[in-house]
């Protein structure tokens, strides 16, 4: 650049002034309109933040109360159900105990009754010694002896 241009800049400004007040005054709003933008979007995250926070508390106060329903419920049923309670709205319904010779049994032919599971012998392997590897049956003292013999017999 040359003095000539220069000296028109310096002569531009002279005679406007208030192009100079108009740039400072545009940097001013440009840094206030970021704060304000950045102040908005932090306001709009924590509000946010602080209705999940209170949602959170609503739905745990709601878990706690469901808890102790459930509870109370609970107990009611243990309570409905309980055998004196039982025994009693059976004789309010017109049952009664039984007595010893008024038990019928009715006999079916063909019908052999299912056993548990548990009781039945079919349902365990017939395990014998000789089905079982030999590795398996040896002790400790067996396993060292052979490996003391086979050592030896090598050395021999």
């Amino acid at each position: 650049m040359n003095m000539q241009n220069v000296n028109h800049l310096v002569h531009a400004y002279k005679i406007a002034p208030w192009r100079v007040n108009r740039q400072w005054f545009g940097t001013a709003f440009l840094a206030v309109l970021s704060m304000a933008m950045i102040a908005a979007i932090y306001l709009d995250v924590t509000s946010k933040a602080a209705i999940a926070g209170r949602e959170i508390q609503e739905l745990n106060a709601s878990i706690s109360i469901n808890r102790q329903m459930s509870g109370d419920l609970q107990t009611q049923l243990a309570s409905l159900t309980s055998s004196n309670v039982m025994k009693q709205r059976a004789l309010d319904l017109g049952f009664r105990p039984m007595k010893t010779g008024e038990a019928e049994y009715l006999v079916v032919a063909g019908y052999t009754p299912l056993e548990p599971d548990i009781l039945s012998t079919a349902a365990l392997p017939q395990l014998s010694a000789l089905s079982i590897p030999r590795e398996y049956n040896e002790s400790l003292l067996d396993w060292m002896d052979e490996r003391i013999s086979n050592s030896t017999r090598g050395l021999r």
